[in-house]
């Protein structure tokens, strides 16, 4: 981790595991070994990946929203997080809606978040709009679908501010 930098947090979101987590890269495992925190945007799929994610993640800590595909985990995960990490505070939630009016309607479902990670579309996004909000979608680091690569989302927070932001290509070798 940077100097300065409060809290390294990996940001999954849409990767649709059955059964386990070996569909992971080995790329996407190196970044959550080195995350002090681990956010997944939905759409893990069922509860065994769950749990192998867990197991992964460790004591640190994991927060997870549930996705349009967690019908196994409906009970289990929350639909929207919000949450103060290294004095940001961090929103979640699967689905954003449509991407007209996106930064208009995540400003008014969480008012006071620094960041919103999301997810669903698959499409890596890390955008500060005019409303002053980083918006963050990691993309998929196994389903790529319409994207050139696979990714996940990397956060870097320090001094209760964003102090990097990054998608990271977490392609197979």
């Amino acid at each position: 981790m940077d100097e300065g930098v409060e809290a390294r947090v990996a940001v999954l979101g849409d990767t649709h595991l059955r059964g386990g987590a070996e569909g992971l890269p080995a790329a996407a495992v190196r970044e959550i070994g080195l995350a002090d925190v681990v956010l997944h945007a939905g759409d893990v799929v069922d509860l065994a990946a769950l749990r192998a994610l867990e197991a992964m993640v460790g004591t640190r800590p994991f927060h997870v929203v549930l996705g349009n595909n967690d019908r196994e985990l409906v009970g289990r995960l929350p639909e929207r997080i919000e949450l103060e990490l290294a004095g940001v505070r961090v929103a979640m939630v699967h689905d954003s809606g449509a991407r007209a009016g996106r930064e208009a309607r995540m400003r008014r479902w969480f008012p006071t978040a620094d960041v919103v990670v999301f997810g669903h579309s698959h499409e890596p996004w890390a955008d500060e709009g005019a409303a002053g909000q980083l918006l963050f979608n990691p993309g998929s680091a196994v389903q790529r679908r319409r994207q050139p690569h696979r990714t996940m989302g990397v956060l870097e927070l320090a001094g209760g501010r964003v102090a990097d932001r990054r998608i990271v290509v977490v392609d197979p070798d």
